[in-house]
């Protein structure tokens, strides 16, 4: 069956917060998990954006590396997680999708096919 990312942009929470409000969030997420197992072959959440770091290669490849502290760019939500979903098509990981915390509670959830390449 075919694999699909579902990435899930939601504000820019530290998840180990002990905030109320971050805790219930983490409930839903975990029921989430349990009711969808069957279909979800890995994930994670990220850390806070303040602890990312952004790669580029200037000059082409080979040339020199630059890093900066933080996400590219600010925005009101960010990409602060992810499930891997084996489903038989688009519609049924859209269905999974739309079960996700972030797709209704405080953000959005993206759907991407993973491609995959020979072993």
């Amino acid at each position: 069956m075919p694999l699909y990312a579902a990435l899930t942009y939601t504000p820019d929470l530290d998840w180990k917060d002990d905030d109320p409000e971050v805790q219930a969030r983490m409930a839903e997420y975990s029921e989430f998990g349990r009711a969808n197992e069957a279909v979800i072959r890995g994930g994670n959440a990220l850390y806070p954006t303040t602890t990312a770091t952004t790669v580029r290669v200037v000059g082409g490849k080979g040339g020199d590396i630059v890093t900066t502290d933080g996400p590219f760019i600010e925005t009101k939500e960010v990409l602060s997680g992810f499930y891997l979903l084996e489903c038989a098509d688009l519609d049924e990981a859209v269905k999974i999708a739309a079960t996700i915390p972030a797709a209704w509670d405080h953000g959005a959830v993206e759907v991407r096919p993973i491609m995959t390449f020979g072993s």
